[in-house]
């Protein structure tokens, strides 16, 4: 209508109002109803988007010639060590984030000292069989399933012929997109046959209320606040969230035709972290991992436990974790201490002061304050020879010299079956020497001898699953762990020392030391 066709009447307007409303309103509802029902269809599209995206990804980047110090330590053949990652991104936020450059150099030097990658078939019958393909070997297992695997990592491994493992978090996948994996990029890894897919939890690498006071916990090893009912969860609540997760995680590998997991790997590495579990329940959840898994990996184990027959029986092995922070030069000595050693390779440990370890001696403690080169502190000092490389051991002899002694108040000890259910230490003083055993699952039991006084002894162990053989100064015998011979896997493992010194001040100068020390076959 043109403003010169005159005015309408009111009622020949509300007529043509009629006319127009019934059209506008039925298309508004129209238009309102697609919105209804479209919308969830759009958040559900946008959702599935997201799981389904696929990242570009990005080149490995060249190796730097000058990045690649240091030289990996090559025996006869040695077990295979597990690496520990997390994320890889060219920048990275956190301690956890490697750059690609980073991977790229520590799978160069990998590679450049013959060492093969395995897959998670491989390393499983590994601890079954005890064999792996090649002499030297590693397994690299990623956690959490972040995208930079794809974007970043896929490349890397491309270029340097490796394996490796994914650890997901199952319900994590698809989300905070770029952050985690999607089951399209998780496809395509699995297609490449550089990749396959372990388990991680479902929903439970997270933290949350463990107590009253809201102090925080991991999920999977702890039982949980209930806030609105002011307590803690049940034994049994606890153990039926913990299975429905598991099985939840699992029934998501087979809906996106992964294969079963066979390895679980711990959030937080639980397994050296306080919690609120009573024993029975720590148990419990060791039993339902047994139940899904062939084993669990971690990377804080309250003993030493690399891949091996230790490790096997234990059916939990600990990874070597790769950080941020750590250069190549760490990289390479820290796999200098886990690459697994025969008695033969070490004969002389107190010639390699690199290769002992001070836990729970003073800040700043070296070998040199257990041979007398050195300033002791306090009054009691230990060091541990290659708890990683020797944890297998078995059988062998440990022959060993002290000096320096006088009195009661100072003494020298050397352990063997380090890390083992079974240690048995040895611990001579002037005039005596006391054998003691310390099975993990018992009572200490203690056996003491006298000795013709004097500054100096020799001691000669014997080792074997069966039993530990002890020679003082040629003459003097003592026998531990001889009742019956022991499954080897539980009495494994090397050698410690460590001396005493508790005289008074004015004496307290002159320590025991130890002035020779060899090891055989």
């Amino acid at each position: 209508m043109s403003r010169h066709d005159g005015p309408r009447t009111p009622a020949a307007g509300r007529r043509v109002g009629r006319r127009l409303r019934g059209p506008a309103v039925r298309g508004a509802l129209g238009a309102l109803a697609a919105v209804v029902v479209v919308t969830p269809f759009l958040g559900a599209w946008s959702y599935d988007s997201a799981r389904r995206a696929v990242s570009t990804q990005a080149a490995a980047p060249p190796v730097e010639p000058d990045a690649l110090p240091g030289e990996i330590v090559k025996t006869g053949a040695s077990a295979p060590i597990v690496l520990a990652y997390h994320d890889i991104n060219p920048e990275p936020t956190n301690d956890y984030t490697l750059t690609p450059q980073q991977l790229d150099t520590q799978l160069a030097k990998l590679e450049a000292a013959g060492y093969r990658s395995l897959t998670t078939k491989e390393f499983t019958r590994y601890l079954t069989t005890g064999t792996t393909p090649a002499p030297h070997t590693v397994y690299l297992t990623f956690d959490d399933g972040t995208r930079g695997l794809w974007t970043y990592a896929d490349q890397v491994l491309a270029k340097h012929k490796m394996r490796a493992a994914s650890f997901l978090i199952t319900g994590a996948v698809g989300t905070h997109r770029p952050y985690y994996l999607s089951w399209a990029e998780i496809d395509r890894m699995k297609s490449s046959g550089r990749w396959d897919f372990q388990d991680h939890t479902h929903l439970s690498h997270e933290r949350a209320a463990i107590d009253a006071a809201g102090h925080q916990g991991s999920v999977l090893a702890n039982r949980l606040w209930l806030a609105k009912e002011k307590r803690l969860e049940t034994e049994n609540e606890y153990r039926t969230r913990v299975r429905t997760d598991l099985d939840t995680s699992l029934r998501a590998f087979s809906d996106h035709h992964l294969p079963a997991p066979q390895l679980f790997a711990y959030p937080f590495s639980e397994t050296a972290a306080p919690t609120n579990l009573a024993a029975r329940n720590t148990s419990a959840l060791e039993r339902l991992l047994r139940e899904r898994f062939t084993a669990s990996l971690t990377n804080v184990s309250p003993r030493p436990l690399p891949a091996g027959p230790r490790a096997a029986a234990a059916r939990l092995v600990e990874r070597l974790e790769v950080m941020r922070t750590t250069s190549t030069d760490t990289f390479v000595k820290q796999l200098n201490e886990w690459v697994s050693r025969s008695p033969a390779e070490v004969p002389e440990p107190l010639r390699n002061p690199e290769q002992w370890r001070f836990p729970g001696s003073p800040s700043g403690t070296g070998l040199a304050a257990l041979t007398g080169k050195g300033v002791a502190k306090g009054t009691y000092v230990s060091a541990v020879h290659l708890p990683m490389g020797t944890a297998d051991w078995n059988t062998y002899r440990v022959s060993a010299t002290v000096a320096g002694l006088r009195g009661t108040k100072t003494s020298a000890s050397v352990e063997v079956g380090h890390g083992s259910l079974v240690p048995v230490t040895v611990t001579v003083s002037e005039t005596g020497v006391r054998v003691t055993e310390r099975p993990a699952d018992g009572t200490a039991r203690v056996t003491t001898g006298k000795l013709t006084p004097a500054a100096a002894h020799r001691l000669d162990l014997e080792v074997s699953p069966g039993g530990v053989r002890v020679t003082v100064d040629g003459g003097h015998v003592l026998v531990a762990r001889a009742t019956k011979a022991l499954d080897p896997a539980r009495t494994s493992g090397g050698v410690s020392l460590a001396v005493r010194n508790e005289a008074d001040k004015a004496d307290k100068v002159a320590w025991p030391r130890f002035t020779a020390l060899r090891v055989k076959p």
